[in-house]
């Protein structure tokens, strides 16, 4: 390693290999890219149906108001999307927005195959740069994307400076485990179980060995919280479900 090139010193974490900065948005780009078709399909798997309780949990916390403007970042296939329309209703708007056109394009076909429609907009965006003017939105979802966020104190900053006052964000991720004495159970599942899972039904083992290792390397429930408050976020606080392994961050802006 030479000192000519910044990047090769820049290191983050991709799983548990550590990659040059400039390198992790391509590779995480790839794995979703690979995914993109069986999504749902391996979510529904992966959690035993669970992740819908969660987004609905999710959706509860953010409580959009019919006519506000939402911006649901990392959306994915949808799931967060579909509800928040609703909440907002036809004077209001959903910014649908991921950074993996694959994904993105995943999503608006479902939603569209599904009749939700008129109240959403469609912009492929990085978190960490949002192409928004500031105090655009009165409410900001994330749900499990934000590990996959190759800087997230620069995503959440940009997420701060997006929201009005009043405003609120809601973080919906993979988090770390409180019940102990089930740990063991926890790793031989993500580690074994989820990559068999990826090869039998996505035929991806890797993609679903880097999505067990990147929940291990996110950071864990207070350390997001501090996080957060370093962004400028204020009254934030964190709701554990199932004993840890997913956590609801919110924070507010006034």
């Amino acid at each position: 390693m030479t000192g000519s090139d910044p990047d090769r010193h820049d290191e983050t974490h991709f799983g548990y290999q550590r990659v040059p900065v400039a390198e992790k948005a391509r590779r995480v780009g790839e794995v979703f890219s690979s995914v993109a078709s069986r999504y749902d399909v391996m979510n529904d798997l992966m959690s035993a149906g669970l992740h819908r309780l969660w987004k609905r949990q999710a959706l509860r916390l953010i409580n959009a108001r019919p006519g506000q403007r939402v911006l649901d970042l990392a959306a994915g296939t949808g799931d967060l999307a579909r509800g928040l329309a609703d909440q907002v209703g036809p004077e209001g708007e959903v910014i649908v927005s991921d950074i993996n056109a694959a994904m993105l394009e995943t999503g608006r076909d479902r939603l569209l195959d599904e009749g939700v429609t008129g109240n959403l907009e469609y912009v492929l965006a990085n978190a960490e740069q949002l192409p928004f003017r500031p105090r655009q939105f009165d409410r900001i979802s994330i749900g499990f994307g934000l590990r996959n966020v190759t800087r997230i104190p620069e995503a959440l900053q940009a997420m701060r400076e997006a929201l009005r006052p009043g405003g609120q964000v809601v973080i919906l991720e993979f988090s770390s485990l409180y019940l102990t004495p089930l740990q063991p159970v926890y790793d031989l599942y993500s580690f074994r179980m989820l990559p068999l899972m990826g090869r039998l039904v996505a035929q991806d083992a890797d993609s679903y060995r880097y999505l067990a290792e990147s929940i291990r390397q996110h950071p864990d429930q207070e350390t997001l919280k501090m996080m957060m408050e370093a962004a400028g976020f204020e009254d934030v606080d964190y709701i554990n479900l199932s004993g840890g392994v997913v956590a609801l961050h919110h924070g507010h802006v006034y």
